[in-house]
């Protein structure tokens, strides 16, 4: 079976993020909203919980032989393991006891999220205080401490969902502004030196070759995702904000399509202020729908082609929103699939 066909059975998921800091009741709205097929569950996110639990910080627990603690700034580079870095750890085993606990027996795709290797050189300091992304030594360094600490995490997660086939996404926000040389510095005045195109190419495709042949998606809720470049890197899906996407995207889009790569498009908003916006599943969708017909793409390979999801992760959600736009997610799914025209 094809990474895409498997992925067309699963119409909606969630970024990652969840409000709150109890990694049970994440994981139970995850799971439950996501039952019996409805969608593609995942391993929670909650970075209410403080430094460790952010994003940079959780992906910085992962990382083999390489370690960070907090500074004022945010995340720097360590010689050992510190509290900072116990702390993600012990954390991220919290949210994999929940997940465990309400997954048993579960058998089908199951997605983890990780901050991807530009995003993270981008907010993780060397000694010195730059960021990593200055340094294509510390990059490289970076990279491949990603790699092995992603491969023991991902055979933790099988250890304990034996019947999972793990869905890999890493989170690249930054990764059009470290394409574009705009990361800027510690002191803020200057920005570093955009990274070369195939350097971050090949970053990328290590790391997503790190599950084996399996699912992964590359994540961003930032402007401008560099489509073609994540296609070349081997992403099987990319997951963007659909309300960012420019009319000069749209080709890069049509082509992606074509392809074969999957869109999770971010269409249900994330936060609680537009709570009205979700009365009508099959409003949600009607872009999308709009967007196919627009660049002459078959409305039959919607379903096959199209995964919903949230704008962005959901840790800014109050929890009953949560709970609410997963649900709406999994409705428009089932609008899109059932009337795709």
């Amino acid at each position: 079976m094809s990474e895409k066909s498997e992925f067309s059975a699963y119409g909606a998921t969630g970024i990652g993020s969840m409000p709150g800091g109890d990694a049970r009741e994440a994981a139970k709205t995850v799971v439950g909203s996501f039952a019996d097929g409805q969608g593609l569950p995942y391993l929670p996110e909650l970075p209410a919980r403080g430094p460790g639990a952010d994003m940079i910080g959780r992906t910085v627990g992962l990382l083999e032989e390489m370690y960070g603690h907090v500074e004022p700034s945010g995340w720097r580079i360590s010689d050992r393991p510190g509290r900072d870095t116990r702390r993600a750890r012990s954390w991220l085993g919290e949210d994999l006891d929940a997940l465990e606990e309400f997954t048993q027996g579960y058998e089908g795709l199951l997605k983890v999220q990780a901050v991807g290797p530009w995003t993270l050189a981008a907010g993780l300091e060397l000694r010195g205080g730059e960021a990593m992304v200055a340094d294509p030594g510390a990059c490289r360094d970076l990279a491949g401490s990603l790699a092995e600490g992603l491969r023991g995490h991902l055979a933790e997660v099988r250890r304990r969902i034996p019947g999972a086939e793990i869905v890999l996404q890493l989170d690249e926000p930054s990764l059009t502004a470290v394409l574009r040389g705009r990361v800027r510095s510690a002191s803020g005045y200057r920005t570093y030196r955009a990274v070369d195109r195939q350097v971050v190419e090949g970053a990328l495709r290590d790391l997503l070759a790190v599950n084996d042949g399996g699912p992964t998606t590359v994540h961003s809720c930032a402007p401008d995702v560099p489509f073609a470049l994540l296609r070349r890197a081997g992403a099987a899906s990319v997951s963007f904000d659909f309300s960012l996407l420019t009319e000069r995207e749209e080709e890069a889009i049509g082509e992606a399509v074509e392809d074969g790569t999957q869109l999770l498009l971010g269409v249900v908003p994330s936060l609680d202020a537009a709570s009205a916006a979700l009365s009508d599943p099959g409003g949600s969708v009607m872009g999308v729908r709009t967007l196919w017909n627009r660049l002459g793409l078959n409305p039959g390979t919607l379903a096959e082609s199209v995964v919903i999801t949230p704008s962005c992760g959901l840790a800014g959600a109050s929890p009953a929103y949560a709970r609410t736009a997963l649900a709406h997610c999994v409705r428009a799914a089932r609008s899109l699939a059932d009337n795709p025209e």
